[in-house]
């Protein structure tokens, strides 16, 4: 399952996999795939070290990467506490109200929440790539588009391809004229921030758009078939990223998500704004509910949506308050059916990509005949 760009960066599989669990990104590129590690939730250098130290350890040699979330502009001098002094008093009694209606229960004196996206803070960011381009990755992948101008040298200067995600081929556009090297198009059917367009009209858009900037297919892809139409589309590859939320490397802090997951089908998704501000698809819980109401006061913008509720997310996990307790995740769960390693993912990945090329193959010669 190669691709000229997969044959660029040294992978046996055009699969690119996202994902927050070093264990899993390292599992990645050891099946031949290539493991993209997302740095959002590391607000310490040192612990963004440590896991990229672990990462190196166990990759086998094999190339990886890093996802981060920056602004395209910079925004200097903006601390957490300003942010966090923007928040609504209403806001923060809203998520005070919801979780005392579910008898949360509060963190232990002195527990930091351990869910905290600040990831997209400048400095924060920046600090993270301080410590990445000391490792030989090479990739950097940015959720919010194109980084800013002096990132993508900095990159280029150190010969790291850089990729942007896009939710329409005018965004994937402005990407090229950025000097981005690699267009991820995301469907509206991918976990995390989406767009509006699905995967099998956005991808061959963005190929176009492009041409002949290589683009990675995501958003509803969880097979070998589906792989196989990715790069019938015109793909050099696929992004995959909440297929691996269910491998035995993960590290979800709950075993009642996990089952959660395990037992949603597709349509237990929605796209929401309650987790960051922008529109997100994650499990369909209680808590979307609340902020999804009309009757209630709405989510802040980013990133203040994700400041006020990072307490609360992390409360809701650590006592595993089912009702409420959910996470970002594709329509593609409907898959993700059992637990299983990276290696077998990536086997039943690999057979079925081949099965449906083998199928189109014989079709290809039946009506040539």
């Amino acid at each position: 399952m190669q691709t000229e760009l997969s044959k660029k960066l040294g992978v046996e599989h055009a699969i690119f996999g996202f994902t927050p669990f070093p264990a899993v990104a390292a599992a990645i590129s050891r099946a031949g795939g290539f493991g993209v590690l997302g740095a959002v939730r590391y607000t310490a250098p040192d612990d963004l070290k440590r896991d990229l130290d672990w990462i190196e350890a166990h990759v086998d040699g094999k190339p990886y990467g890093l996802d981060v979330v920056m602004p395209a502009k910079k925004v200097e001098g903006v601390t957490e506490a300003d942010v966090e002094a923007m928040i609504p008093e209403g806001h923060r009694q809203f998520v005070n109200d919801t979780l005392a209606k579910y008898g949360v229960p509060e963190l232990a004196e002195g527990e930091v929440s351990g869910w905290r996206i600040t990831g997209w803070m400048e400095q924060v960011a920046r600090n993270q790539l301080d410590v990445a381009f000391d490792y030989p990755i090479k990739l950097l992948a940015n959720a919010l588009g194109s980084p800013p101008v002096d990132v993508v040298e900095r990159a280029h200067d150190r010969g790291v391809l850089v990729a942007a995600l896009a939710g329409s081929a005018r965004h994937a556009r402005k990407h090229q004229e950025g000097g981005i090297d690699i267009v991820v198009a995301q469907g509206y059917e991918a976990g995390g921030h989406t767009g509006e367009i699905a995967s099998m009209v956005l991808t061959p858009e963005v190929v176009d758009a492009v041409s002949p900037l290589p683009v990675l297919a995501a958003g509803g892809i969880g097979s070998g078939r589906q792989i196989a139409a990715a790069l019938a589309l015109g793909a050099q590859g696929v992004w995959l990223g909440s297929l691996w939320l269910t491998t035995t490397e993960a590290e979800l802090p709950s075993p009642k998500l996990i089952e959660k997951l395990l037992a949603a089908e597709s349509g237990d998704t929605v796209r929401s704004r309650a987790l960051t501000g922008k529109p997100a698809r994650q499990l369909r819980t209680e808590w979307t509910d609340a902020w999804d109401d009309p009757t209630g006061p709405g989510t802040l913008p980013m990133p203040l949506q994700g400041l006020l509720v990072a307490e609360a997310v992390s409360r809701i996990q650590k006592y595993e308050v089912e009702p409420l307790l959910g996470t970002p995740v594709g329509q593609i769960v409907g898959r993700m059916n059992s637990e299983r390693s990276v290696q077998a993912v990536f086997d039943d990945l690999t057979r079925g990509f081949e099965r449906a090329v083998d199928r189109v193959n014989r079709i290809a010669g039946r009506s040539g005949q």
